[in-house]
């Protein structure tokens, strides 16, 4: 069985905000980690740019150095990276 392009994205999409539901309850019943985010998210971008850079065979150093999104933004439920 053949996975179609939509399918796939609507599948990526759910993960997505499914993760981010996640994130606002965990956050939601530790309000003390707030103050980790920046932390957080810069050693997920680290791992997000070596993941992509495998998938896309484009160079690690073709991704900006730093995330380019805030927390606030990324957790949006319309937020779509381009």
């Amino acid at each position: 069985m053949e996975v179609s392009a939509a399918n796939a994205r609507a599948s990526w999409e759910a993960s997505i905000k499914i993760q981010r539901l996640r994130i606002v309850r965990h956050l939601k019943d530790n309000p003390s980690l707030k103050s980790k985010l920046p932390e957080a998210v810069a050693d997920a971008y680290a791992v997000a740019i070596v993941e992509a850079a495998a998938e896309t065979g484009l160079a690690e150093s073709d991704f900006p150095a730093g995330c380019p999104w805030a927390f606030d933004q990324m957790i949006e439920d319309d937020f779509w990276a381009d």
